[in-house]
């Protein structure tokens, strides 16, 4: 067990990791009385009662609401929907900028562009990475709408910061807090702080209907607004007697009645699920103690972190090997991981080329992104940044101590991987 596996060696773990089912008897149970019912869909386009949904969306919005402390609780297909409804209520406008993070999903820094809205990247902190409030407030300006923050892998980012810093310059806050069901700063949980908040209930997320997302805000006008943009908006400003027309011309982003009934067993469980992955991730982190050369993921005082992902940097100048080198090794103990995670989103054909729906609406404004942009993005993503998707595996304290194992394993025989690289480039 001692030599490495790359070079030779027995593998810690033989064969994959058993994937985690999310999903049981009760929200099977769910399921199924919704079709005895005969209702999948609550929802009509036009101004009645059931412009808001059907009686589950409706149960489940108030739970929602309920167990996160807000207002109001606003149900989409997903959370991509649900950013993109946020940009509209918030009234963003052609040309209008938009502050996000270049590190996550593609969706947050897209969803500007739907209603004409510049997105202005603002790189990240090194520990965390989330938005680098300092970053983001020597990039407010006169055309400025709104900062969009995602609170990456499960850590909030510096939300009250960030929320005094939009209520300073009458701008808006709005959080992507699709890997964050849970966390919470100071007390207040991620997702709540921003005047909205958007949630994913996407398969693989902590709290899933398979696909799906959730709105939360404390403002009733806000709460309309997505309302209306999820569900043809143009049908009803007459009957709501609305003279602020923009925006308001709606989608279809409606969550079914399945997906409703699913999501409400799984709000039970919340907690459980959560705590599962926390746990997991603590217990790995524990178990990087005293490793030169990596540093496990960061939790900031006062944070829950639930860890939608455990995020490891690695120095490899202390370790004396590439991360590509460490990465090939940690791979054939068994142990499965991804280098990076997204490449930073200003490099995507989109903003490179400054096309979206033809030229607009990049023809409005004259800001370019090249790349050096977000320098400490391009760092974590390039050399630092190896990534285990927590919320994959079925992994117990056993298995977890062997994906321990793994890493101080490939650690302890990192010297062996630089000679042999260097044997190999003789």
């Amino acid at each position: 067990m001692s030599q490495l596996a790359l070079l030779g060696g027995k593998p810690v773990i033989d064969g994959p990791l058993p994937r985690y089912r999310s999903v049981g008897e009760g929200e099977k149970r769910a399921v199924i009385r919704v079709i005895e019912d005969d209702c999948l869909s609550g929802f009509y386009g036009n101004w009645c009662d059931e412009f808001f949904g059907g009686p589950r969306v409706r149960e489940f919005e108030e739970k929602w609401a309920r167990r996160f402390g807000v207002r109001h609780a606003v149900s989409v297909n997903s959370a991509t929907s649900g950013l993109m409804a946020a940009m509209g209520a918030v009234g963003v406008q052609p040309g209008d900028e938009v502050i996000v993070p270049p590190y996550t999903m593609s969706a947050t820094a897209v969803a500007p562009l739907l209603y004409g809205g510049i997105p202005v990247f603002a790189d990240i902190e090194a520990e965390t990475f989330c938005l680098d409030v300092g970053q983001v407030r020597a990039l407010i300006g006169p055309r400025t709408k709104a900062i969009l923050a995602v609170n990456l892998f499960g850590h909030p980012a510096r939300l009250a910061e960030l929320r005094r810093l939009a209520d300073e310059r009458g701008i808006y806050l709005v959080e992507d807090n699709a890997q964050g069901p849970l966390a919470s700063e100071d007390g207040r949980f991620a997702g709540t702080v921003g005047h909205i908040g958007v949630f994913s209930l996407n398969y693989h997320k902590h709290i899933h209907t398979g696909e799906g997302g959730v709105c939360v805000t404390d403002d009733d006008d806000l709460c309309l607004r997505l309302q209306m943009i999820r569900n043809h908006a143009e049908n009803i400003v007459d009957p709501l007697g609305r003279t602020d027309l923009a925006n308001l011309v709606g989608f279809n982003w409606r969550l079914t009645e399945l997906s409703a009934a699913v999501g409400l067993v799984q709000l039970e469980r919340a907690e459980e699920q959560v705590g599962r992955r926390e746990r997991l991730a603590l217990r790995l982190s524990a178990g990087m103690e005293g490793l030169e050369g990596l540093r496990a993921p960061a939790v900031r005082p006062g944070c829950r972190h639930v860890f939608y992902a455990w995020s490891l940097r690695l120095d490899e100048e202390v370790l004396g090997v590439s991360r590509a080198q460490f990465s090939r090794a940690l791979a054939a103990e068994g142990f499965p991981h991804g280098v990076g995670y997204v490449a930073p989103l200003y490099l995507l054909p989109v903003f490179q080329r400054r096309i979206a729906f033809g030229a607009h609406p990049f023809n409005l404004t004259a800001r370019t992104y090249p790349k050096g942009l977000c320098p400490v993005t391009e760092r974590l993503h390039e050399r630092e940044l190896l990534g285990y998707e927590i919320c994959a595996y079925r992994v117990d304290d056993e298995l977890a101590d062997r994906l321990i194992a793994c890493i101080r394993k490939v650690h302890r025989g990192r010297a062996e991987l630089a000679a042999a690289r260097a044997e190999g480039d003789r």
